[in-house]
């Protein structure tokens, strides 16, 4: 996994954002923004992933000026259709389906249940400098970790000076 202190790499992807295909330059993201959430998943639909996207939702942090929140998962974009759109996801829905972005970020899975080069569930703060501020994995995307990922981030981004409401994860929702 990609080092606290380090500089996060730029990509360029296909995405999902407003219900439109676009291409998604992270380098637009981090200069118009105080910090950038980068969220991943191996794959679109995966219960504990998805209520770790939904609790970032319902906390409000894609609706934010100071804030930019990327959700990425090993998919295509066509499931990143479905997917943005089943639970009305606010922010942009990458589609890593070789898992060159999340390679770059060393949270790349040789295999997790039948997808190949998958990211792993992990969530990466970065700020207006491009550093990495923040960088946690669970060992397996179906963990319920307690804390979640999202939820031990809003403490980065306080420190950017973001005043971000902490997500609460509630894995048992109608994912």
């Amino acid at each position: 996994m990609i080092d606290v202190g380090a500089t996060a790499p730029d990509f360029i992807a296909p995405a999902v954002t407003g219900g439109t295909a676009s291409e998604l330059a992270l380098f637009r993201l981090v200069e118009s923004h105080d910090a950038v959430v980068l969220c991943t998943a191996p794959a679109a639909f995966v219960p504990t992933c998805t209520a770790a996207f939904a609790a970032v939702r319902d906390a409000g942090w894609g609706d934010r000026d100071d804030l930019a929140v990327v959700a990425l998962t090993g998919d295509s974009l066509y499931a990143g259709f479905a997917y943005a759109d089943r639970f009305d996801l606010p922010f942009p829905v990458v589609s890593d389906f070789r898992g060159g972005v999340a390679d770059s970020y060393d949270l790349l899975v040789d295999s997790w249940e039948g997808h190949s080069d998958a990211p792993r569930r992990a969530t990466v703060v970065i700020d207006g400098d491009w550093t990495v501020r923040f960088a946690a994995a669970t060992d397996d995307a179906l963990d319920r970790a307690d804390p979640a990922p999202v939820q031990r981030a809003t403490e980065a981004l306080r420190a950017v000076g973001v005043d971000a409401d902490r997500p609460r994860v509630e894995y048992d929702g109608d994912w």
